[in-house]
């Protein structure tokens, strides 16, 4: 029996997901869930960082865009969401349904769809990767007998 997914793995499968992937879960769990925007959906920059070799000494690689956003379900939930890019809809998919995750009634629910999205975008990367591999050169570099 494997253990039930994290808040944050549930997260980042959600910030991950297409944005017809979100609106078909929450059509499918909680179609019409009485919720307040708390913050946002806004966007902004963040710092990307990195380490020389993976391991070395940090630093700033450059910025990226995030959109945000915190939604409160009427039953007093607080969901957040934040995903690259700048699609504030996408932002508050996600903050509803990690606020619909943290309720008895709908956590087994986004859970379950949490675990389908991620083997979704599992399946969609490894076949762009047998895409990508199938186009692959390889460079070699013969030798010249007169040496």
């Amino acid at each position: 029996m494997t253990a039930p997914p994290t808040r944050q793995s549930i997260l980042r499968s959600l910030a991950l997901a297409e944005p017809a992937e979100l609106d078909a879960v929450l059509q499918r769990v909680a179609p019409e869930a009485p919720h307040t925007v708390v913050r946002g959906p806004e966007t902004g920059l963040v710092m990307v960082r990195g380490r020389i070799g993976g391991g070395g000494a940090p630093f700033n690689a450059g910025e990226a865009t995030v959109s945000r956003c915190v939604v409160r379900l009427a039953s007093g939930e607080v969901g957040f969401g934040h995903v690259m890019g700048r699609d504030g809809t996408r932002a508050r998919q996600v903050a509803l349904l990690d606020a619909l995750a943290q309720t008895p009634a709908h956590a087994t629910a986004v859970a379950e769809a949490a675990v389908t999205l991620e083997r979704d975008r599992l399946a969609r990367e490894a076949g762009r990767a047998r895409e990508v591999a199938a186009t692959r050169v390889d460079f070699f570099t013969m030798v010249r007998g007169e040496d």
